[in-house]
């Protein structure tokens, strides 16, 4: 069973590497043998992770690079291959929302800028796909890898206010489906791509809107988030492993195409 499930020795590059949930990710994954590449447009937190792996006994680089800009993916995915030799798996993990693109009150739907909107969906869509052509290349070349996405519960359920974000996290449910067909009829079955669509996890972006800063009690969109989550609480991030280390292994040998959500039953609850 330790076998089946084992991701020792596989080379993990994780976009947005660094950043709260993929940071956990990494750290868990190279508890567990396998190699890191974390990629992040901010190298001083990418670094601070991967010494914080290296004084563990793990194997991490750091490596700076902007997902929207292919001749730096590029550059990260030969800095990986020359550290590594390849690459086996590949976290699409970058992604976020901004203000700009947030119809909040009193800002509506209508007001929107569009810059902001083309910033938030090219970030969390382009910024999946342009690194799967780039990595999912070299995958192909080989055979065999593993592409995962990180889609949104916004994929199942869009969320009031981040128009931009849910139709992104939505193209990456798509997409995700779209190119696990594409890898398996022209690449052979050992090439996988699979997402997770986590739930609500606390982060840098959402903490201020879920929790009230002053109290340290949630916010009323905070509540609403728990009353139609049957676990009644938010996820932590380590609950996301098992899933990505399924995904990831030879236990998920005939699993492609799929968006798993990772939700606590948000997306099974009605709200009745």
């Amino acid at each position: 069973m330790d076998e089946l499930f084992s991701v020792k020795g596989k080379v993990v590059a994780i976009t947005g590497g660094a950043g709260v949930l993929c940071g956990v990710i990494a750290r868990e994954l190279a508890r567990r043998g396998a190699k890191i590449c974390a990629i992040d447009y901010d190298v001083m937190r990418a670094n601070e992770l991967c010494q914080d792996i290296e004084a563990k006994g793990g194997f991490a680089l750091p490596v700076q690079a902007n997902v929207l800009e292919r001749k730096g993916i590029e550059e990260a995915f030969f800095c990986a291959v020359e550290s590594f030799g390849q690459v086996d798996v590949l976290i699409n993990g970058a992604g976020g929302n901004q203000k700009d693109a947030t119809c909040a009150p009193p800002r509506t739907f209508f007001e929107l800028p569009e810059d902001a909107i083309r910033k938030v969906f090219d970030l969390n869509c382009m910024g999946a796909i342009m690194p799967s052509q780039v990595f999912g290349e070299h995958m192909a070349q080989r055979g065999e890898g593993v592409i995962l996405n990180i889609a949104s519960m916004n994929a199942f359920r869009p969320l009031t206010n981040i128009a931009a974000y849910s139709a992104a996290k939505a193209a990456i449910a798509n997409f995700t489906q779209w190119l696990s067909t594409y890898m398996c009829q022209r690449h052979g079955d050992k090439m996988r791509v699979n997402a997770i669509a986590p739930g609500f996890f606390l982060g840098r972006q959402n903490r201020a809107l879920l929790i009230d800063e002053q109290s340290g009690e949630l916010t009323a969109r905070g509540r609403q988030i728990i009353e139609h989550t049957p676990m009644g609480r938010f996820g932590e991030p380590e609950e996301l492993i098992g899933t990505i280390v399924w995904l990831m292994s030879d236990a998920s040998r005939f699993v492609t195409g799929i968006v798993v959500p990772i939700d606590g039953g948000f997306s099974a609850y009605s709200g009745v």
